[in-house]
């Protein structure tokens, strides 16, 4: 008997049920999840060229719900990742934005109960 092909991202939940979306996403949450993921993106994907697309990895992190897009700006105590010496300027302060608001979503989110989201 053939299988149609499940599609893993449709059971994935990126939004989180309130009112966890809206406390961890502060006043903007979908703007923080764009602050988040570009972030990602412009850490892992230097201007130089990467194998895999700017927009690939941008989109690979937009699938995340908020806690899991923090832990790709923190290492494993919390704490922010050293920028990559391709991020200067602009997108240095982005990234250091984003990694304060990450932090926060870390500290937050390990109080709800949300699962292994967090």
């Amino acid at each position: 008997m053939r299988h149609s092909r499940v599609i893993a991202a449709s059971f994935i939940a990126r939004v989180l049920p309130d009112p966890y979306e809206a406390v961890l996403g502060g006043p903007d949450p979908e703007a923080t999840h764009r602050l988040l993921a570009t972030v990602h993106a412009d850490f892992v994907c230097p201007s130089n060229g990467h194998s895999i697309s700017w927009q690939d990895c941008y989109d690979g992190a937009m699938i995340l719900p908020l806690p899991h897009k923090a832990d790709l700006l923190l290492d494993g105590r919390g704490n922010p990742k050293p920028l990559p010496v391709h991020v200067t300027g602009e997108a240095a302060a982005r990234a250091r934005e984003a990694q304060t608001i990450a932090a926060r979503i870390r500290r937050e989110a390990r109080h709800m109960p949300l699962g292994n989201q967090g």
